[in-house]
């Protein structure tokens, strides 16, 4: 707390005065307090170190803040794509989650309040708003220190750290100490990369300011100001504004491609302004909206959102083959999902559309070299100024895999606080293997890769519980949808001969309806393009009539099938108002089709529908399915993958338990559980609304019993991870969870139960 300021300071005059100055040292000083920078001053403290975060606005969360309004996305990309449960994990996701909580109608300014909370609830976090870092002080390859400013308080920061992260999008820490970086497209040939832009398309892309109006009942007039742009039809795509879109899905005004993105960003910004204001000005008095009479416009964004500036070069340069092939690899942090999505430099002024997308088939790793610089040897990289080509950026610059890559730079900064190490001694492979292990303690989601935890007890329990669903039938208790589309059920079988399956249709007219099996070209891929088998059913007008799916198909692993019916005008297919971890209906809206020249796949796509919608289909399963066991919540994967991975219990068990007993008894000082936030589901942080405040397969109520002893009772949870901490410690032989309600009229389910101590 600030002392008290006296009644009167007088001071006499000087030749001059410098700032006043402070000193702060702290294990790692972060320079960017966008979701990247925060998530990892976030999970580097928690982890035990002492963070100094830098920002240099007013509030965290960069684009994604009220002062832009992005909405922060990332693998689910608005579940338009075959990136099955790859919403990102960790502290983004206690994010995403909270905010859905508070706000599911999507308020940027809410969405403020709840990440400067996770900030600031950190004791190991000093936070530096409205601060900018302006000069960099070196000791050989490292850096010493950084000096920061902060205009609101004429305070001169002097921050010392033996780590540092450039999380700031433009790269400034980077930048002030002599980092090798790039700006702009690499050509075809340097890398191979196929869909590399032509100069005429241009190798930037642009920044964006977005406007929101308000219906406020009356007549409202507007002047424009004599910035605005006079002649709307300078813009190629004028005819598609209206009074309905507003906010970041305009995100298409854009600008700045052809510039200077760093230090012609004030010049962007004037265009942007003069863009939106004869935008408004075409609405509000072209006289082709008169729905507009009686809206204002009620905010302009003040910055612009920049998409794409510097970006640094590290240990390894992520490229286009290494997302389109999904390659391996051993260092791999993160995951990334988003499709490779450049767009013109021209912007909103060119005749090109916004965007040219490139799908992958599904998700790919980031491997922890590209977080690392390759010139200044104690300096990490977060956010979209990691190492990667102009092509891979386009795909990685998106907040919700940004902070992904934040996360595994604060935790690599705890392991080497902790050991002594610089950035780069992390590859090694027993230390990458200590920070995988550690990340996906924390939640943090690596494609392929599972949790292998010796300080876990529970590997040495015995489990039981009350119940385990098996999937027998999914009742026809929900209504018919239209096959206007192909359709699939997503179901996760063993290995061996395919079950029989049966659906229940309603059929108007005669017809041949067409039934596939199909799967991925391995288990965890949700591009369902392997046909396994078919079937054609011969059908009459009728209601409710059954078609079972009995084909001689061996499965060669545990892995999901896709029993999918073609689309067919003259048939629906019934569904059920059952829903169950890891269960998912999805339906086929197109494909992209394969383009050699430009490296582009041929991606069937097979997408979920939003709640309320997106209901099951109802089936019948023989021999049933039995993927929900206990055994899952030592499997060491907090998601579904080419399995549920969840214990659920069955649906009719009132009182819904698992048990863990030792041979003799244990001290337990932590449990951490993970529950079910529906990773499938996208969680927009603004202006789109969510059908709920919790996710329905999340566990909201459970206690723990030591022994028959209640020794900690929840309620009210919608968080995916949960910890219990004893002091003092727990002693005992055997532990259950009982799980008392979830969000949903769901069966209970649980991803993990870890617990961590020693023996008594």
């Amino acid at each position: 707390m600030s002392q008290e300021r006296p009644l009167l300071v007088t001071e006499p005059a000087t030749a001059d005065r410098p700032f006043r100055t402070e000193h702060l040292a702290a294990d790692l000083v972060i320079v960017g307090g966008g979701l990247a920078g925060s998530c990892a001053a976030v999970t580097a403290a928690r982890a035990g170190i002492r963070v100094v975060l830098v920002q240099d606005r007013p509030v965290l969360g960069g684009n994604a803040s009220s002062e832009v309004r992005l909405w922060a996305l990332g693998a689910t990309a608005h579940m338009f794509n075959n990136n099955r449960w790859s919403r990102e994990g960790g502290v983004l996701d206690e994010l995403l989650v909270e905010n859905t909580f508070r706000n599911r109608e999507g308020n940027a300014v809410l969405f403020d309040s709840v990440l400067l909370e996770k900030v600031v609830s950190e004791p190991n976090i000093t936070l530096l708003l409205n601060t900018a870092a302006i000069a960099v002080e070196k000791d050989g390859g490292d850096i010493r220190s950084v000096t920061a400013f902060c205009s609101q308080n004429s305070t001169r920061y002097e921050l010392t750290a033996p780590l540092f992260c450039d999380a700031s999008g433009d790269g400034v820490l980077g930048y002030l100490a002599g980092a090798a970086y790039r700006m702009g497209a690499e050509s075809k040939d340097e890398f191979g990369e196929l869909f590399a832009p032509e100069e005429s398309y241009g190798g930037l892309l642009g920044q964006s300011i977005y406007f929101y109006s308000k219906d406020v009942g009356q007549p409202v007039t507007f002047t424009p100001p004599a910035y605005a742009l006079t002649d709307i039809t300078k813009i190629p795509r004028w005819r598609s504004f209206d009074t309905k879109v507003q906010g970041c899905r305009l995100w298409w005004i854009e600008y700045g491609g052809r510039l200077d993105t760093v230090h012609d960003t004030e010049a962007i910004k004037w265009e942007l302004w003069k863009v939106v204001y004869g935008v408004w000005n075409h609405l509000k008095n072209s006289g082709q909206f008169p729905e507009a009479e009686t809206l204002t416009l009620e905010w302009v964004g003040l910055i612009p959102g920049k998409r794409e500036s510097r970006r640094f070069e590290g240990l390894y340069l992520l490229r286009q083959q290494d997302l389109v092939e999904q390659r391996p690899h051993d260092d791999a942090v993160a995951s990334g999902g988003w499709s490779i999505d450049l767009h013109p430099a021209d912007g909103v002024f060119s005749e090109h559309a916004g965007s040219s997308h490139l799908h992958t088939r599904g998700v790919y790793q980031v491997p922890y070299r590209c977080l690392v610089s390759r010139d200044v040897g104690n300096l990490f990289l977060a956010g979209r100024i990691i190492s990667v080509s102009h092509v891979a950026f386009a795909s990685t610059r998106v907040m919700a895999t940004c902070a992904q890559l934040g996360q595994a730079v604060g935790m690599a900064a705890a392991l080497c606080t902790r050991s002594a190490l610089a950035p780069a001694d992390v590859v090694k492979p027993d230390r990458m293997r200590e920070l995988q292990r550690e990340l996906l303690r924390a939640g943090q989601h690596i494609p392929g890769h599972r949790l292998d935890d010796p300080d876990d007890l529970v590997r040495s329990a015995t489990l039981s519980a009350s119940s385990s669903f098996v999937l027998s039938e999914l009742p026809a208790d929900g209504p018919a949808v239209p096959l206007d589309a192909p359709r699939a059920q997503l179901l996760p079988v063993p290995a061996g001969r395919c079950p029989r399956i049966a659906l229940t249709v309603d059929v108007a007219a005669p017809t041949t309806l067409r039934a596939e099996l199909r799967t991925g070209n391995r288990p965890d891929d949700y591009t369902p393009d392997v046909v396994l088998g078919a079937q054609e059913f011969a059908l009459e007008p009728g209601p409710a009539q059954r078609i079972e799916l009995d084909l001689d198909v061996t499965i060669d692993e545990p892995r999901y099938v896709f029993v999918a019916l073609m689309a067919n005008d003259d048939v629906a297919v019934r569904t059920t108002l059952t829903r169950v971890t890891g269960l998912v209906s999805v339906r086929h809206p197109g494909t992209q089709e394969a383009d050699p020249a430009v490296g582009r796949p041929r991606v069937e796509f097979w997408t979920p529908e939003r709640r309320p919608g997106g209901h099951n289909l109802a089936v019948t399963v023989d021999p049933p399915l039995r993927a929900w066991d206990v055994e899952n919540l030592r499997n060491g994967r907090a998601r579904p993958a080419a399995q549920p991975n969840a214990w659920a219990a069955a649906r009719g068990d009132a009182a819904p338990a698992a048990t863990l007993r030792w041979a003799s008894p244990r001290v337990i000082e932590r449990i951490e559980l993970s529950f079910d936030t529906d990773f499938d589901h996208a969680l927009e942080t603004v202006l789109w609304p969510h059908p709920e405040h919790a996710m329905p397969f999340c566990v909201r109520d459970y206690r723990v019993r030591a022994g028959g002893t209640v020794v900690a009772e929840r309620s009210g949870n919608h968080q995916t991870r949960d910890t219990l901490v004893f002091d003092p410690p727990l002693e005992t032989d055997e532990l259950t969870v009982e799980v008392v309600a979830s969000h949903g009229d769901v069966p209970a389910a649980v991803f993990e139960v870890r617990c961590y101590g020693g023996r008594a």
